[in-house]
């Protein structure tokens, strides 16, 4: 039986580019992979879909495919036709666009990244701080520089040839995987360093001072890049992701860049005003504060928060008034307290402008539920 022409059963034409070609195969292997098409004939279309691009991309192999046909191929690779593609590496192609791995090149092994949390105050938060922190963790080796070699030397594994990966079929497919013999190292050391048993690293606590930049919130991530275990055999270290956890101040609260605090005033500052001194991260400020001043108002202070560490922006400080109520009052003080009263009640609801309001919204609710 004629076997199908190689061109066809990819889709191209003779004059097709290799970025073309690939593009194709990739588009047909996708089709007809028999994880993906559940088709009994799609086993048959796929090798045959295999056999063609593995023809097609090499040069030498086209140019008598385009001459002599098939038989010209199988015949100058010895009868091996389908035999002679390597399915491992065509899937290697395919998904390691997607996934980023499966292609032939041998990836180091890297150290674990550590996460640790630090805390900080307020005021460390916003102006900034360097903290010492101790991490129980791997560190290179310093009699063998990390290679876990005593003379620095080392061969290529004898199972993997230096690949740091094996193959294994399993009927028409290949299965790459570490190599077992070198834990996908690729090498094996001959003389192990005695100091780390030929490992390369060692268990030991880490000392460092972590900057904490100026304006760091609370759940704010650092990250020090190689700062974390070290990998075996002189690989790339893992990071350090240090978290911030801010404490809770006694006097301020925090609301992205903005400091928001509750101010005490009493009842005589309250109704003829005055001026306050009010505590900021930079010291105190004097604050004025109009007469008939209510509980619950706001006063802000622009630039007196914190100083964004994204942005070159400065919060305000939001100071709310509370009026306070006296308390332990002598006869005499509560006397005069009365006749204030008193007298502010001969003058109607001007002295108390949001009263009849209230009580006028509290009857029509009351009437409302009475209906």
């Amino acid at each position: 039986m004629s076997q199908r022409d190689y061109y066809e059963i990819l889709s191209v034409s003779k004059t097709v580019t290799k970025v073309e070609l690939k593009k194709a195969f990739k588009r047909k292997a996708m089709k007809y992979h028999p994880d993906r098409n559940s088709d009994p004939s799609a086993q048959d279309e796929f090798k045959e879909i295999n056999r063609a691009y593995d023809t097609l991309r090499d040069d030498h192999k086209r140019a008598r495919y385009d001459q002599f046909g098939p038989e010209g191929v199988n015949q100058a690779a010895g009868g091996s036709g389908f035999h002679g593609a390597d399915v491992g590496d065509i899937f290697g192609d395919i998904f390691g666009d997607i996934f980023g791995g499966g292609g032939r090149r041998q990836q180091q092994q890297r150290g674990r990244d550590i996460q640790i949390e630090v805390t900080v105050s307020l005021e460390e938060a916003v102006k900034g701080v360097s903290k010492e922190i101790k991490i129980p963790t791997m560190t290179a080796c310093n009699l063998c520089d990390g290679t876990g070699s005593k003379d620095g030397k080392s061969t290529a594994c004898s199972t993997c040839h230096g690949a740091g990966k094996v193959r294994m079929q399993q009927g028409i497919f290949s299965v790459q995987q570490a190599c077992p013999n070198c834990h996908g190292q690729g090498q094996m050391i001959e003389n192990p360093c005695n100091h780390c048993n030929g490992q390369g690293r060692i268990k030991e606590t880490k000392t460092l001072n972590v900057k904490v930049p100026s304006g760091v919130d609370n759940g704010d991530r650092i990250r020090l890049s190689g700062e974390g275990e070290a990998a075996p055999a002189g690989g790339v270290s893992g990071d350090l992701y240090v978290d911030i956890n801010v404490l809770e101040h006694e006097i301020f609260q925090r609301d992205n860049d903005d400091l928001y605090c509750e101010m005490p005033i009493d009842f005589a500052t309250a109704v003829l005003g005055g001026d306050l001194q009010i505590p900021t991260l930079d010291g105190e400020v004097k604050l004025k504060i109009p007469a008939e001043t209510q509980s619950g108002r706001m006063f802000k202070l622009r630039g007196k928060g914190v100083k964004s560490v994204r942005s070159h922006r400065t919060g305000d400080l939001m100071c709310k008034v509370a009026v306070e109520t006296p308390v332990n009052l002598t006869n005499f003080q509560k006397k005069l307290i009365k006749q204030l009263s008193e007298s502010i009640k001969k003058g109607g609801t001007k002295h108390n402008p949001k009263e009849k309001g209230w009580f006028d919204s509290v009857k029509n609710f009351m009437d409302k539920l009475k209906s």
